[in-house]
This record gives structure tokens, sequence and C-alpha cells, in this order.
């Protein structure tokens, strides 16, 4: 039998004695009596800013996306808007994705802005993420809420908090409104007397001008001419995307695009899939046996809020594999650096941004170009604050992370898949118009700078148990280090938490400059490098794995991926 905490039954008691529907304190009830575990969870904590916002199982509780999570938070995001910008007149953007409850949450945030004399700009149409980012630079917004929970299940929900340079909030700013959230005590300090007067609703001819940007970002228009009928597959994966990813494969000039009709429609529940991340093959197998049909060239495919991407070629035995997105990052590194240098434009005052978790090969392709790379924290608004502090003094190319997010040009400040496909499509069409593959070019980086190949396994650990259980995990890392990993002695331990470079063998300590995070990352002897980190979105810790060799004839490309992929099986094994 459980046994809940008096803290727990207190914060429980707040909501049955605030101004919550009836439906909701009955479920608050009858959760206490027959199924106390997932009380718990619902009321053990509220729900806080993490790398992606606000993001949980849907549900009632201060644990739970619900209107009222949403309303405070809100009404706190407007509280810290009204105090940031005083005597100005503000605004902020609001759009979501497909997901159940959407429109509800997205229409409660916008009747608290309103409420609090904050103008609206609501997308009539539900529309992708970097849409959102794109639109709040646009109309000079303060601020904007994506409600998403991104590439999670259908259970989840999230609400992702953005300022005004169009990059989701980053400190101070986010433990500032968590603590302006945290100020309202009873849902009576939420302002709900809605002013629709204050809402101006974004129609769809402001695609043109969000679809006019990404055209720009084209460096290839005559190859994609020469290779217009490209064959290629999309599929929104039941989400937002749908639309603008089809849109801006036409403006590039691609005319042979195939679209997957059983996951075409957005729908919460994806009834065609387990989990709608393109990050899982499973969640491509009808855009595959698509592929198939059509003798596809690139099969492409968007998470449900188009922010992230994924890519699948064929081999060279005809057969589909799906690129991670270490390699597609790769490659649309390398494409992007190659065309500005071609076309002359690689002058010293350009810069990439990279993440620590993502693979260190992208810092050694610009470096190879005499581009200079910035390494940050996981998040793309760690990438946007990069963007944000060198605008007008030096220009950014493109940036992204290990997990299918990529952003080329600055015109957006978050991970953008719908012009990541657009570009995909491009260096694929570039390639093959030189008589190359996908996996040609990657044999050229790997001939050029070491071949690279990573892994991740990720730990789900659930409820309030699970989240305990994570930071013991971290905390053993730190308080018993392991010598030696998979046979492999550590060379290095950095500790991006405590900001703090241990080199084992020599006992040398240095400082770590970089923002504190709970990150762990272990060098082995041999080259390895292994990163711990617990999810900011998900109840879950990621191991991130790489290992790299010397790639000396484009014939041995299978045989040394073979060798490192042994390697990064025995490391899984250690971790697992």
């Amino acid at each position: 039998m459980n046994t809940i905490d008096s803290s727990i039954l207190a914060k429980a008691k707040t909501w049955l004695d605030g101004e919550i529907d009836q439906e909701s304190k009955n479920e608050i009830l009858r959760l206490q009596q027959e199924e106390p575990e997932e009380f718990i969870d619902s009321f053990y904590r509220d729900l806080e800013f993490g790398t992606g916002g606000l993001r949980g199982l849907m549900g009632i509780g201060s644990n739970r996306m619900n209107i009222y999570t949403v309303g405070m938070a809100t009404q706190g995001l407007a509280n810290y808007l009204l105090a940031c910008f005083p005597n100005q007149d503000i605004s902020v953007a609001l759009t979501h994705d497909c997901r159940i409850n959407n429109t509800l949450f997205t229409k409660t945030a916008a009747d608290v802005f309103t409420a609090n004399g904050i103008k609206v700009y609501y997308f009539r149409e539900m529309r992708p993420t970097p849409m959102l980012s794109f639109a709040i630079r646009h109309f000079g917004c303060k601020s904007g809420v994506m409600v998403t929970a991104s590439h999670n299940p259908k259970e989840y929900n999230g609400y992702k908090a953005y300022w005004e340079d169009g990059a989701q909030v980053v400190a101070p700013h986010d433990k500032n409104i968590i603590a302006e959230v945290q100020k309202i005590t009873s849902f009576d300090l939420v302002n709900w007397n809605k002013n629709e007067d204050l809402i101006e609703y974004i129609e769809s001819d402001f695609d043109r001008i969000y679809l006019d940007k990404v055209k720009s970002l084209s460096l290839s228009p005559d190859e994609i001419q020469a290779q217009k009928n490209l064959s290629i597959v999309f599929s929104p994966i039941h989400g937002a995307s749908g639309k603008m990813v089809p849109m801006a494969l036409k403006e590039f000039g691609f005319e042979n695009v195939h679209i997957v009709k059983e996951q075409a429609e957005p729908d919460g529940h994806f009834p065609t899939v387990i989990y709608p991340n393109p990050e899982e093959a499973e969640a491509l197998t009808m855009s595959i046996d698509l592929g198939k049909k059509v003798k596809a060239d690139l099969i492409l495919a968007c998470d449900p809020d188009g922010d992230r991407y994924a890519a699948v070629v064929p081999n060279e035995k005809g057969e589909f594999e799906l690129l991670n997105g270490n390699q597609t990052g790769t490659l649309l590194s390398y494409y992007l650096l190659s065309k500005w240098e071609e076309a002359g434009k690689l002058d010293g005052n350009q810069f990439m941004v990279n993440t620590i978790v993502t693979t260190e090969l992208i810092n050694i392709i610009a470096k190879g170009f005499g581009v200079e790379c910035f390494n940050v924290l996981t998040g793309f608004k760690n990438i946007a604050a990069i963007i944000r502090d060198l605008e007008g003094k030096k220009t950014y190319i493109g940036g992204g992370e290990e997990s299918y997010g990529y952003l080329a040009g600055d015109f957006v400040r978050d991970k953008d898949g719908v012009s990541a496909c657009a570009l995909v499509a491009e260096l694929i069409a570039y390639y093959k118009t030189k008589g190359k593959s996908v996996f040609d070019v990657l044999a050229e980086i790997y001939q050029r700078f070491e071949f690279y190949k990573e892994a991740l396994i990720s730990v789900t650990k659930k409820g309030k148990d699970g989240a305990e259980q994570i930071q013991a995990l971290m905390m053993d890392f730190r308080l018993n280090p392991p010598k030696s990993m998979n046979g492999i002695a550590v060379e290095k331990i950095i500790d991006v938490k405590e900001g703090k470079i241990y080199h084992q063998l020599t006992g040398k300590t240095e400082k770590l400059d970089l923002d504190s995070s709970n990150v762990m990352q272990f060098y082995l002897e041999d080259g390895s490098k292994i990163s711990a980190r617990p999810s900011g979105t998900e109840p879950k810790i990621k191991y991130y794995f790489s290992v790299h060799a010397p790639l000396n004839n484009r014939s041995n490309y299978r045989k040394v991926e073979a060798e490192l992929e042994e390697r990064l099986e025995g490391l899984k094994r250690y971790f697992s």
C-alpha cells in the first residue's frame, strides 16, 4: 500500500479547494482512492520549464498538462512579460500541432494573455514549430507559445515558451517565469477574463512569407532543375508539417513528391505508429513501403510539430537505410560549407554551432573549412543563444543536434524540419548530378576527416521513483568514477554540472568553460566518447556513444563501419 506524503495531499487539497470544474475534482478523489501511484505522480511536483518548456502527461494535477497548469504557466509568463516591458505594447504569437487537447490548451493560453492586456497573433490553422519561431520575429512579438509534445507518445502534451528573439526561453528568463508561476498559489490569481478584441489571426498568406525565406536557402538551383524528377516520399506522421514540407519541396523545384496518404491527415492519436518519432524505424514503415513502390531516391518524414526530420536513402544494395541525426547533420554541414566555399563566401566571418552530445565530426569539418564552430549544451535554445549573441557580428551558416534537428540560416531560431527536408533533397540532387550517392559523399567526408559513428541508448525511469533513480545514477558516476569501460581505460572525465575536467591518468583538473548542466562525459584511450545525460523533456537517462577510425579508401566503408559498430555494441553492453 502506498503511503502518500503529506505535502502531496496538501498540494491536491489546494486543487480541490480551488476554482476548478467538478469533473476534475471528482477525478482527483478517484485517483487518490483507486490509483494512489498515479495520484502521487500527478501531484508530487509542479511541471517545470526544462530544455523544451512544459511537457508532461495529460491529466489532472500539478504534474500534468491540463487547462489549469497551462493557465497558471501562461499567467506567470504574462506577469513576467508585463514586468519586463512596462508601458509597452506587448504581443505574443501562438500555434499548435495535431495533439489531443491542442486547440483547448492554445485557446486557454490566448484567453489568459488577452485577459492580461497582451495582444495575441493566433495562427488560424496549425503550423509547425519553425513557423511560430519565425512569426515572433516577423510580427515583433515579445514572446510566443507552441503547444506540442514534439515526438512524445500520444498521452503527452507540452508548451514551448519562446522569447522575443524567436528562440525558446533560456536563463534567466526560464527560472524567472517559473518564479512568477510559483507566486500563483490559487487559481483565483489566474485572469480568465479573455478579450477577443486582442486576438489577430494569422492567415494562410503568411505561408508565402515563410516559404520565400526557406527558398532563399537554396544553393543549387541548376542541379535541382536537372534532377527535378527525383523521386521523393514524404510523411508528416499525422502532424503539422503535412502542408509546408511539400510546398517547400515544390518551391525548391522538385516535381515528383509522393505523400504517405495514411499519415497525411493530422491526428493526435497517431493511429499508424507506436510513437510519432522519426528516429524510430517503425514510424517510417509506411514511408518505406511507398518508397519501394515509387523507387524513391529519398524518403523524408517529420515529427508532429515539424521541427525535426528524418531521411532514408537507398544504399549500394538498393535497400533503404535510415540515416541517423549525426549523419544527416554531417551531410548538411559539409554540403553547406562546400557550397559557401565554392561561391567564395568563406572569409573567416562565418560560424556554425554544434551540441556537446552531437558528433564531433561536425566540429572537425568546420575547422577543415576554416570556419569557427561553437559547442553548446543540448537544446536548440542554446544554439539560438549563440546566433543571437553574434547577430550583426558574424554570419551563421548552420548547426544542429543529433536528435534529428538542424537549422540553416537565421530567420528561424529553432530547429526547422521544413527547411532541413528541402535542403536534404537539394544535396541529394546536387551530388547525384556529380554521380555520387549519399554513401559516396559520406565516404568522401570520412576519408578526409575520419569515420565517425555514433549510437544512443535511452533508459526510461517513470514517475517519482524513476526521477530519483536517474539522479542516483548520475551521483554514482561522480562519487565512483569508472577507471575503464569495456576494458578500455578512461582517460578524461568532463563533469559539466561541476564545471570540471578530470584527467584520470595524470590526476590534473581543469576548469570547464561551459554553463552548468547535469551531464557527464567520458573519453577513453581509444578515442571513444560516452556522454550520460538525463533528458530534460522525458523520464529518461540517455547515453550517447561515439567512436572513430580512419577510412583509407571507399571500398573499406562497410568493413570499417562494422568494426566501429562492434566497438559501439561493446560500450552499449557495458551501460545496459
